[in-house]
């Protein structure tokens, strides 16, 4: 959270993202977020206002591509996941994904958020200000994950371990020590078998494109002084081995091209691809 007691300056980013590129980018859409510029509440225009103004910038467009990929990745592979009857969808660091109130009370999945309180409390007054019910497939997890213990918060909420499940947990791991990071696999290593994870990592320097390096030089500093410096950078064999610590195998490594469908990046506008970040799915072994 921030000191105004907004969500962090992260969470608020990729949600304008995701919002404007509903409104800057030419179609083919990758990713149709159509609540995240209601879930911004009174900072919408505001933000949306850097997209609308410099949207080819470099860092603007890579902010969008980078969160549209992730969203539409993972909810895709959520969807796989579904129609082989997984029933339970945790979302870590939920911030202000909008995938709950998007799907409704007509959700295949029960929902639990898990986020700081002060961050839910934020999303829940937005939700009533912009008329967005909360629909009975949704369970807000307050957890602070520096004092709380997550299985118990989730337990505490509902959630049976014993049960396959789906996670997402995108946005997150950059700014955790790989020591934090194996905290939160341990977890998530424990859940039934065949329980999956997709979780999105930056690329180490070596593994970067112009993009992607350009990208990391000016949004690093700028995190850093805001107080959300980036400690990790995990190339897909790191990751790998770190999940396998923690009882989880690999099964997929996919960069922001491979992650969404080829067509999708046949473009008219500045949105492209970079060597960046990379998201990785797992599933619990059995």
């Amino acid at each position: 959270m921030n000191e105004n007691g907004e969500p962090s300056r992260t969470a608020l980013m990729a949600a304008a993202a995701r919002a404007a590129h509903l409104i800057v980018d030419d179609p083919p859409l990758i990713f149709a977020d159509t609540l995240a510029h209601a879930l911004l509440a009174d900072r919408a225009e505001e933000l949306l206002a850097y997209h609308r103004l410099h949207g080819a910038h470099l860092i603007l467009s890579g902010v969008r591509a980078a969160a549209v990929t992730r969203a539409r990745h993972t909810e895709d592979r959520l969807a796989d996941a579904v129609r082989r009857g997984v029933a339970q969808y945790v979302i870590l660091g939920a911030g202000l994904d909008s995938y709950a109130y998007r799907a409704g009370a007509g959700a295949p999945v029960q929902v639990y958020e898990v986020d700081h309180p002060a961050t839910q409390a934020w999303k829940r007054t937005a939700l009533a200000g912009a008329g967005i019910a909360v629909p009975d497939t949704v369970t807000f997890v307050p957890v602070d994950f520096e004092n709380d213990a997550l299985l118990d918060g989730l337990t505490r909420a509902g959630f049976d371990p014993s049960r396959p499940a789906f996670v997402s947990w995108l946005g997150v791991t950059m700014y955790l020590t790989r020591e934090g990071i194996g905290r939160t696999l341990e977890v998530i290593g424990g859940f039934a078998p065949g329980s999956q994870v997709v979780v999105d990592h930056m690329l180490p320097e070596e593994l970067r494109d112009e993009a992607g390096q350009a990208y990391v030089e000016g949004i690093m500093p700028m995190a850093a002084e805001q107080g959300e410096p980036w400690l990790s950078m995990l190339g897909p064999e790191e990751m790998a081995a770190l999940l396998a610590e923690h009882g989880l195998t690999a099964v997929e490594h996919a960069g922001q091209r491979q992650s969404v469908d080829a067509a999708l990046w046949t473009r008219t506008d500045s949105l492209r691809p970079s060597a960046l970040s990379m998201l990785t799915r797992a599933v619990v072994q059995s």
